[in-house]
């Protein structure tokens, strides 16, 4: 089909073409708001094109692509929510985020802390808890947070510029860090 018939079509014929193929909409020039709500299903980062989106529309566009809120402006907590819900790393767009969504980012993949500036303890520990190598993207990360990442694995020790006395007791005190053949061990000890 060509594209100067594709925009000749119908809105009923237009969704029904976007439920076979949703990048058809590339090709669709001004669409209705009806289609627009139709491409969003497929499409997340469509929202950019609807003016005032309700909060509905919002919720359906982050559950496709949750980046599409970067378009949203002054998106509710709920749909901040529903955005890391779905994409950890979308807490990037979100300016302020409160600590229940940033708990929930971090949650959903713990590298998502890298976007988030001075992340409370709470924050911290569940990053960790999520993928113990978050641990390498938090600047002063609390005794918690260091206890978890090494008891997870030990070897995390090399992303924590300035450990506590209780993870260089760990270290000093495990055997597996100790015996292993390990050049980053050896010198770590001698520096302990």
């Amino acid at each position: 089909m060509l594209v100067s018939e594709l925009n000749k079509l119908s809105e009923e014929k237009l969704i029904k073409l976007i439920k076979t193929d949703e990048n058809i909409f590339y090709f669709i020039k001004n669409p209705s708001k009806k289609v627009l709500l139709e491409i969003i299903k497929y499409q997340g980062n469509a929202i950019q094109f609807i003016e005032n989106p309700s909060e509905k529309v919002q919720l359906t566009a982050v559950k496709e692509n949750g980046h599409a809120i970067q378009y949203i402006k002054n998106p509710s907590e709920k749909v901040q929510l529903t955005s890391v819900s779905n994409e950890g790393h979308s807490i990037r767009h979100i300016k302020n985020p409160s600590e229940k969504v940033q708990i929930k980012a971090v949650r959903k993949n713990g590298y998502a802390i890298q976007h988030i500036k001075n992340p409370s303890e709470q924050v911290q520990i569940e990053a960790v808890r999520q993928n113990g190598y978050a641990i390498q993207y938090i600047k002063n990360p609390c005794e918690k947070a260091q206890l978890e990442a090494v008891n997870n694995y030990i070897f995390l020790f090399k992303y924590i510029p300035n450990p506590c006395k209780k993870v260089k007791n760990i270290l000093l005190n495990d055997d597996k860090f100790i015996l292993e053949p390990n050049p980053n061990s050896v010198e770590y000890i001698k520096n302990l």
